[in-house]
This record gives C-alpha cells, structure tokens and sequence, in this order.
C-alpha cells in the first residue's frame, strides 16, 4: 500500500500525485494540514514537518525524491 501525506498549498505534493497518476500507482492520499493524528505520525516517523511524504510498504520518502520513489515502486522513469 501506498500512501501519500500531503497538504493543498504545497507544489511538490500536487507534481507527486500527477506522476504516481501517470504511473498508474494505486495510492492513498492524506490530507495532513485537516488530519492532526496523521501529521503527528509523519512527525514522529520522519522527525520533519515536511510534505510530501511517501510510505511504500513500512519505507519513506520525504519530498518528492523521484529517484528513491522509482526505485520503491520499481518504476522505470
């Protein structure tokens, strides 16, 4: 499972989410600026407050670091 913690002001977010969609890469999408639980988890996970973060299988990314992602979700790009 994929899921993906965003907020709506950020412009990484939005170029992650239209590149996972280009990749037909089924995900979740978390809203973390309305969802207080799931920012204090992305926190705890990553010690940043920063979007987007990306958790594939237990991994993260944090920022829409198109190298580690591929290679996540063995994407050829």
């Amino acid at each position: 499972m994929v899921k993906v913690f965003v907020t709506p002001a950020c412009a990484y977010c939005f170029t992650l989410i239209e590149f996972l969609k280009e990749h037909n890469v089924s995900f979740e999408e978390i809203d973390v600026s309305q969802d207080e639980k799931n920012r204090d988890y992305i926190i705890e996970k990553t010690g940043k407050m920063e979007v987007p973060v990306v958790e594939v299988d237990g991994q993260t990314v944090v920022g829409f670091d198109k190298k580690k992602i591929c290679k996540l979700l063995n994407i050829k790009d």
